[in-house]
């Protein structure tokens, strides 16, 4: 416990994650039917209380408050926009203030989800240039990131604003240790007749009190597919990437300036070193060999040309020069000095997995074959009743893990540093995923997004009481 440190705006958390060994012997839980009376209400913060208003079911002494919806009007004139996604969190001006950057994963023609309303009569309030894909006027593109400033003593939103437009399907993202949000784009639509530019980027968002707009500037040299989240190494300002595909890579990008990603840098794919385009998947049907949990395997690190990838085949092309394939990377998260991502297919029942990664000590140096990055499968439970289909990763203050699932009726589930899990939440109210769970940098308030309904709540509570 003492070597966790937790992540605040650009500050490093270990994950720790002893005990994960055994997390896919974790306990047994029953079934959802009955998931409130599990042996898992034993540990953590205790059993799940029924929420009177039927929206999110916590344990006794917490409490949730919805601080931001779908179709508010904000503070720059627009509306919130729908699906939320992905979330950072940074420290505003003073310490009751949160600066919070959430993406918003929406498409061109899905107005009912946009921030200019159904009839887009809002749309005039913000000048064409402003958008990276203004879609010729006939058809903007409505994703982007929206920034809010929370109150912690109020518990209200002091203004809330578009901060990045005119992009798609804004999913995940990363924080960078320089103060800013890494929007991804999960779409690899070209340009055509409706739309002006090629998509499959990503974007960075200063986090600011300052009401702003900000230019969306694609960082081309990241690549361009289909994208989900980031996290950056703060020693090196390496960022590395997960892929949303069935068959995605992992990828990292090296830039030539620390801090400055738009100055341009190096992309390159996951490889394992003596297993050639490695199938981590572990599906039954591919009749790959198999990786191991808790065996850490030695990575190496390929170049890939034509990064713009027109045909959207940097995937299939990476995996025919050697790249490790992985089943839908999704949440990512930089710990002390290593990071972790999950992919949310993963597994022999194709409900998850969770992988660690280690950076060389020579990382993205030329001696880095001297001491090769390390990659270990550290989560499998093939279990759906102890967690299905992980998607975002965060951190608690006291080092355990956090996993939002991604399913029909999804739980908000812990890990202890010992390989425990217990319940933090159940989403009783909404068939929907949870989305962009993230910590206050003060690690009081656990933000997150219901995404259908377009609802950020905010969970407060006695974090540091954790009985485990």
């Amino acid at each position: 416990m003492q070597r966790r440190k937790f992540l605040t705006q650009g500050s490093l958390v270990s994950l720790g994650f002893f005990g994960l060994r055994s997390y896919a012997e974790a306990i047994d839980i029953s079934d959802d039917l009955s998931y409130d009376d599990s042996d898992m209400a034993r540990y953590g913060y205790g059993r799940l209380k029924k929420d009177p208003n039927k929206v999110l079911n916590l344990p006794e002494g917490f409490s949730y408050k919805i601080i931001s919806q779908k179709g508010e009007k904000m503070s720059d004139g627009l509306i919130v926009p729908g699906l939320g996604d992905g979330m950072g969190t940074f420290k505003g001006k003073n310490p009751d203030q949160t600066i919070i950057v959430r993406n918003h994963e929406v498409s061109p023609k899905d107005l009912m989800n946009g921030g200019f309303g159904e009839d887009m009569d809002l749309l005039s309030k913000v000048s064409s240039k402003s958008f990276y894909d203004y879609g010729f006027g006939t058809m903007p593109c409505l994703g982007g990131t929206s920034t809010m400033i929370y109150n912690h003593k109020t518990q209200q939103v002091e203004k809330q604003w578009l901060s990045l437009a005119g992009t798609i399907r804004n999913c995940a993202g990363g924080t960078t240790p320089w103060g800013s949000w890494i929007s991804c784009e999960e779409s690899v639509l070209m340009s055509s007749k409706m739309l002006e530019q090629d998509h499959g980027y990503n974007f960075e968002v200063p986090a600011s009190t300052d009401m702003k707009l900000y230019d969306p500037i694609p960082l081309k040299a990241m690549g361009r597919f289909n994208h989900e989240a980031v996290c950056v190494d703060p020693k090196t300002s390496i960022v590395y990437q997960t892929e949303d595909r069935p068959d995605g890579l992992i990828y990292r990008y090296v830039p030539d300036v620390s801090g400055q990603l738009s100055k341009g840098g190096r992309l390159q794919i996951l490889a394992i070193k003596e297993r050639a385009s490695f199938d981590t998947r572990n599906w039954t049907t591919t009749g790959a060999k198999k990786m191991k949990k808790g065996k850490k395997y030695d990575v190496h690190w390929l170049d890939i040309d034509n990064i713009e990838s027109p045909f959207d085949d940097l995937r299939v092309r990476g995996k025919d020069i050697g790249a490790a394939v992985f089943a839908r990377g999704e949440g990512i998260w930089f710990g002390d000095d290593e990071l972790y991502f999950a992919c949310t297919n993963g597994g022999k029942e194709a409900i998850g997995q969770i992988f660690r990664y280690t950076p060389s000590k020579f990382e993205a140096q030329g001696n880095e074959s001297d001491a090769p990055g390390t990659l270990e499968l550290f989560l499998e439970p093939n279990k759906s009743h102890v967690v299905e289909n992980c998607d975002n990763l965060t951190i608690a203050a006291n080092g355990d893990l956090v996993i939002c699932e991604d399913r029909h009726t999804p739980r908000i589930i812990g890990i202890t540093p010992e390989g425990k899990t217990y319940k933090i939440a159940k989403n009783v109210g909404y068939k929907s995923e949870f989305a962009g769970a993230t910590f206050s940098p003060d690690g009081s308030t656990l933000f997150v997004n219901i995404q259908v309904p377009g609802l950020t709540l905010a969970i407060t509570g006695p974090w540091a009481k954790r009985t485990i």
